[in-house]
């Protein structure tokens, strides 16, 4: 009986060595078939093609990828340290502008220094910052960094911005206070230029604080010659101050109610709200003229 005739009741098998020799045979042609016809280089292509290349293409977007990222990260580090190098230029620059605005400023107030004392030229002098002040905006009381240590004496005259601030009242080895004569305990002789008449200058904090004006009294006008704008310096006949400084400028002026005097208000020469830097004439009045 033939090995491939099944018998009843069992199940249809096929013997190995058929299998075997089946399967060689098909290994033969496929063999053959890929080595003189190309058959399975296109089949095997196109699955490298549908399966390698897609895969490729996907680790060469996400290389790119990453390489963008990374150079993105470098510039961004990169223009980091420039925005800190930048920032450290500006804030040097900052400083340095604000130090020449400072130079320029404080070579300002020397120069209308310089021209104060070609102005009071008879007068020996010496300059002085203003180190300490009574008040945040009106300069009334303060104190300047020269003291007795720089010959500085009681009752000096301090002048600026072209006029009398005020006068020493105390002395330090290194430091001295100055009283203005926009404070209400002063009280000076002063004269009009124009027409050599004495009149008493007095201190008004209000007045000079609203309006920007300090009191005069006693003025004798029988002329009326004298008028607004009239400039008044300290009179040779003060006790303290010396002669020739200029307070101010007439403002405004009244006759007084015995009808032989008049009063009224003047303009300080100097701006009391914004002082820096002063010059003491060293000249004492008790021995002017010596």
């Amino acid at each position: 009986m033939s090995p491939l005739v099944k018998k009843k009741g069992e199940k249809f098998t096929i013997p190995s060595k058929y299998l075997l020799f089946a399967l060689t045979l098909i290994c033969v042609l496929m063999i053959a078939l890929s080595l003189f016809t190309g058959f399975f280089d296109g089949i095997l292509n196109s699955t490298a093609g549908n399966m390698v290349i897609p895969f490729q293409r996907g680790i060469t977007y996400v290389g790119s990828f990453l390489n963008d990222k990374a150079d993105n990260l470098k510039e961004i580090e990169t223009l980091l340290e420039e925005n800190t190098a930048l920032k450290t230029q500006v804030d040097e620059l900052t400083l340095e502008i604000n130090r020449l605005q400072q130079d320029k400023y404080e070579l300002a107030h020397l120069q209308e220094l310089f021209k104060l004392d070609a102005q009071y030229e008879s007068y020996e002098k010496v300059g002085a910052r203003i180190v300490g002040s009574e008040s945040v905006n009106w300069y009334h009381s303060f104190l300047i960094d020269k003291g007795s240590k720089d010959g500085l004496k009681q009752d000096m005259n301090v002048i600026a911005d072209g006029g009398l601030v005020g006068i020493i009242t105390e002395v330090g080895p290194n430091w001295s206070r100055v009283t203005s004569i926009i404070s209400d305990e002063i009280n000076l002789m002063g004269q009009v230029l124009a027409t050599e008449d004495n009149l008493i200058v007095s201190g008004n904090l209000v007045t000079v604080k609203t309006e920007g004006t300090i009191d005069f009294s006693q003025l004798l006008d029988a002329d009326d010659q004298v008028g607004p704008g009239d400039k008044v310096v300290t009179s040779s006949i003060s006790d303290k101050y010396l002669p020739g400084l200029v307070i101010g400028y007439i403002d405004s002026m009244q006759s007084d109610t015995n009808n032989m005097t008049k009063s009224g208000t003047l303009l300080p020469v100097v701006d009391f709200n914004h002082l820096d830097e002063v010059l003491v004439i060293l000249d004492l009045k008790e021995n002017y003229g010596e």
